[in-house]
Order: structure tokens, then C-alpha cells, then sequence
């Protein structure tokens, strides 16, 4: 009996462990997962999001949505909004006052956010053999929600994987699943945003073991290789500012001249408008004149009409005579 009683409650501590091993620890903000404000709420507003997405209540089905329609990795889709004038943080990235159209890939990474994935469907995703972008996606959720010091060892074993995709919204930066996760794990720029911050003393953990198993210029040519990558967005950038300081220029000039030009309708407008109000008080004003001059003559014809009216006649005139009297 002692003995059953035992392995009874070992199936049970077993059991217990097991469900909560399944379970992901989540790491920062709770409800934003760590996004940028400015793209969580571009997310949250979007109609693919609202709409589309609001129809996929599995982990099957957003897993099929990620195959056909995640063609890239970054937040925002091309052209979708101009940068320029924007600095610090907040440079490139699109708010919603810019308008910019947020991407499929983001969305959908925050739908697997919502349904709240365990360790077995996340393991599903980066083991994907379908699409590449199944796969980045999956180690995308890990490095914004999961907790830092886990982070190696979630992507220890991938760290030299040579499948590839190409990460650059309209196409043009391909790169290896490796690549691209010694690059999330040394660097936090990410494109038009920013992963969130690993603190130092793991960050130093985690520099020292790349450092270990990939030679010293392997890090170099991934750092320079994010580097050359965020110099040709800035060269892109540059290039294009002087075409866009002169539409601005010539946008602005337009702008003057309707300016000048709605004023001066709204002064003839306002000046015709007085010009209505003191005409329309005179023709009143006329008319209430009429109106007591009509009232005035009509009293006389009924005086005169009057069978009473000598009466009154004598009796004023006595009255008169007794006054002056």
C-alpha cells in the first residue's frame, strides 16, 4: 500500500512538472510584448489585424496564414511611410499620426503572442520545414518575450543554420537563420525598430560564448555586416532627401499660394456677407417704417370713420376751453 501510495504521487509530481515545463515564462510587458508603442498600436489598429486575423482562432491557422502571406521581416512595408525629420529612437519607425502600414510578419507574430504559445508549439515553429519564415517568426517571438538568460540556449543549436531568407521588405538582403541570430543576439536594431535591452552581465555571457565557438571575425562579419545593412538604408535615405527637400519646397510653395488664394476668397466672402447684412437691415428697416405709417393712417380712417366722432370733437374742445380756462 506504502508503495503504490508513493509512485501514485510521483505520476502526480511528474505530471505537474511536466504541464508546467510546457508552460512559457514571458520576460517584460505583458500585454505589449515588449513592441515598440508606436507599432504595437499601428498592430492593434490595423484592419488585417482587427478583421482577418480575428477569424484565426488556432495555432494551425495562423501557422498557415505566416506560409502564404509573410514574405519578410520587417515592421513596416515599403514605401508606406517617409522617415525623414525623424530622429533618436523614434527615427523610421512609423506612428500614427505618420500612417504607416504595418507588416504582415508583425502582425501575425503578435496573433501568436495573443494565443499565448507553449514550449511544444513554440519548438513547432523553429523547426518548421515549410518556410523559412515560419521558423524566423518563431525565434522572433523568443527575443521579445522570452526571459534573456534563456535566449542562448533557445538558439544554441541554430546558430550555424544555413537555410535562408530574405528579410528586407520589396527583397534584396537575403540572409541565413544563423546569421540572423548571432546578429539579434550581439545587436538591437532591428531595421526601423529595436529589440528589447539583454542586461549587461548576460550580454557579456553571451558575447564570450559566439566568441568561444565562432572565430573572432565571424562576429566581426555579422556586426559588419548589420552595420553595412543600416548604412545603405541611411545612404538610401540620403540620397533621396534632396528630391524630397524639393518637392517639400515646391509642395510648400503651392501651399502658400492656395493659402493666398483661400484668403482671398474669404475676405470677398466676408465683405459681400456685411455688404448682405446691412442691406438686409435697411430693407427692415424700410418696412417696419411702412408697416407704423400704415398703422398710423388706418387709426385716421377709423377716427374719421367713426359715428361718435363729433362726441369726442366737443367733448376735447370743452375739455380744452376748461384747461386753459
Amino acid at each position: 500500500m506504502m508503495d503504490n501510495s508513493k509512485g501514485g504521487n510521483s505520476d502526480e509530481e511528474y505530471a505537474s512538472k511536466s504541464k508546467q515545463s510546457n508552460v512559457l515564462p514571458l520576460w517584460g510587458n505583458e500585454r505589449t510584448m515588449n513592441l515598440n508603442p508606436l507599432i504595437l498600436t499601428n498592430i492593434q489598429s490595423s484592419h488585417y489585424f482587427k478583421v482577418n486575423l480575428y477569424e484565426l482562432k488556432t495555432y494551425h491557422e495562423v501557422v498557415d496564414e505566416i506560409y502564404y502571406k509573410v514574405n519578410h521581416l520587417e515592421p513596416w512595408e515599403k514605401g508606406s511611410r517617409r522617415t525623414s525629420g525623424q530622429t533618436g529612437m523614434c527615427g523610421g519607425v512609423r506612428g500614427v499620426g505618420a500612417g504607416g502600414i504595418v507588416s504582415t510578419a508583425y502582425c501575425l507574430l503578435y496573433k501568436l503572442f495573443t494565443l499565448k504559445l507553449t514550449r511544444k508549439q513554440l519548438n513547432g515553429l523553429i523547426n518548421h520545414c515549410d518556410s523559412p519564415y515560419i521558423r524566423a517568426l518563431g525565434f522572433m517571438y523568443i527575443r521579445y518575450t522570452l526571459p534573456p538568460k534563456d535566449l542562448l540556449e533557445w538558439y544554441e543549436d541554430y546558430l550555424e543554420d544555413e537555410e535562408e531568407l530574405d528579410v528586407k521588405a520589396g527583397g534584396g538582403q537575403m540572409m541565413t537563420i544563423g546569421t540572423m541570430l548571432r546578429q539579434w543576439l550581439v545587436k538591437l536594431e532591428w531595421f526601423s525598430t529595436l529589440f528589447p535591452r539583454i542586461p549587461v552581465p548576460i550580454q557579456q555571457k553571451i558575447q564570450k560564448h559566439l566568441e568561444v565557438r565562432f572565430p573572432p571575425y565571424a562576429i566581426k562579419a555579422a556586426a559588419a555586416a548589420a552595420a553595412a545593412a543600416a548604412a545603405a538604408v541611411a545612404t538610401a535615405t540620403t540620397n533621396e532627401r534632396p528630391r524630397n527637400t524639393e518637392r517639400e519646397r515646391n509642395d510648400w510653395s503651392r501651399d502658400r499660394d492656395r493659402h493666398s488664394v483661400r484668403e482671398d476668397i474669404r475676405k470677398d466672402f466676408l465683405r459681400d456677407n456685411e455688404r448682405e447684412r446691412r442691406r438686409d437691415r435697411y430693407r427692415d428697416d424700410r418696412r417696419h417704417e411702412k408697416k407704423i405709417r400704415e398703422r398710423s393712417r388706418e387709426r385716421d380712417r377709423d377716427r374719421d370713420r367713426s359715428p361718435h366722432r363729433g362726441d369726442r370733437d366737443r367733448e376735447h374742445s370743452k375739455y380744452r376751453k376748461g384747461h386753459h380756462r
